[in-house]
Parts: C-alpha cells; structure tokens; sequence
C-alpha cells in the first residue's frame, strides 16, 4: 500500500482468506514500509471498491461449510480513513489476534477429538463381529483407551489457558502449547476412530469421515 495524497494505492493478491467469496469487507494487512515489523499496516476494504477481485470459493479437502477465496487487489484506491489505528500498527494487531485464534482452535481440537472418541466408543460397543461386540476385543480396547488418554489431557489444557485468559492474562507460550497439543489429540484420535469404524469410517455419510478431513487442518 502506498499513499497517495489523502488516498493509499493498494496492490497485491491474499490466498486462502476465509468467508472472502461473501464478506462484504476486508480487513487486509499491507506493507506501507520496508520496516520488518513497523511496516505493516490493516486496511478495510469494502469488497466492491474497483480493483478488488474474488475468484470462485476455492475447492478444500474439509471445512465445507467456511468458503476459502482468493483475493487480488489491482491499484485499489482507499481513503485514509480506512487505516486501521495508526499506520505500522499491523504486526502488533496481527500478533494479539493469532493468540486469540489459537485459543479457539485449541477448543476445536480437543472437541473435535471428544466427539470422534465418543462416537467410536459407541460403535465398538454396538458393532458386533464373530459373536460379540467389537469393543470386546483387546486391539479395540487398547485403541479406545489410547484415544481417551489423549482427549484428556488436551481437554484439560485447553480450559487452563481459556480460563487465564478470562482473568485477564494472555499465556502466550501455553496457549500455543495447548493449540498444538489440541490439533495432535484431533489428528490422532479421528484417525483412530475411522480405523475403528472400519469401511463406514470411510463412507462420506459417517461423521467420523467428516471429522478427520476438517481435523487435518489444524496442523496446517
């Protein structure tokens, strides 16, 4: 973004930018200077403005329900005005805003990771294979056990962190802990839980299916 007058120029592209296929602003980040850190700046850019073009939603392998776009900004001229707090503030509103999106995707992890337990729990005990129910079987059980030791521990995780934050101090270094320890938990537990299910776990109308394609990209 560079000024011109009372005006910045704007010019640029920003991929895999959520709910950008329909939001009717776009809070972008640009770079007003060379300053590593001092040189990034938050603009809101009404999606209509000229120059501002969104291709169709991108095609993802899971969170269906969240369009994912690609945006490109051609000599988008916005006044001022549209300067989020002061010019070079960017990183800072960057840096405090990751935290609190770590914080929910550590509550997404951990319940994504529940609910597939529980569902695989419920299956191994209903799905019955020579004579008795799945679930009756040491592989199984170890399986489920090894699930729920992880459930566990990122559950409890997660809340430590949630309820810090609620007092008021921002854990930074636990909360990212807690983020990755959420995303390992959903990563290994949906995937054991589709193992469990077996063929159904494969099939587009089980949950457990949908469960461990939206898991994946916590991680990323």
């Amino acid at each position: 973004a560079s000024r011109d007058g009372d005006d910045y120029i704007i010019n640029g592209a920003k991929m895999f930018i959520t709910s950008g296929t329909r939001a009717d602003l776009l809070v972008t980040l640009c770079r007003t200077s060379d300053s590593p850190h001092g040189g990034l700046s938050f603009f809101a850019i009404p999606s209509n403005t000229p120059g501002v073009n969104c291709e169709a939603p991108l095609r993802k392998t899971g969170w269906w329900a969240s369009d994912t776009a690609s945006l490109q900004f051609d000599n988008v001229r916005v006044p001022k005005t549209n300067l989020i707090g002061s010019e070079g503030s960017g990183f800072y509103a960057v840096m405090q805003n990751f935290q609190m999106e770590r914080l929910a995707l550590a509550a997404y992890g951990y319940t994504t990771a529940e609910i597939a337990y529980n569902l695989a729990k419920q299956y191994a005990h209903d799905r019955e294979a020579f004579g008795r129910p799945i679930g009756k079987f040491q592989v199984i059980r170890h399986k489920l056990v090894d699930m729920a030791t992880q459930v566990t521990p990122a559950k409890t995780l997660a809340y430590q962190v949630a309820h810090a934050t609620d007092r008021g101090c921002m854990p930074i270094v636990e909360v990212s802990m807690a983020k990755n320890v959420c995303a390992d938990a959903a990563m290994s537990v949906t995937y054991d839980a589709v193992q469990i299910f077996g063929g159904m776990g494969y099939m587009r109308e089980n949950y457990v299916e949908r469960l461990s394609r939206d898991a994946r990209l916590l991680h990323i």
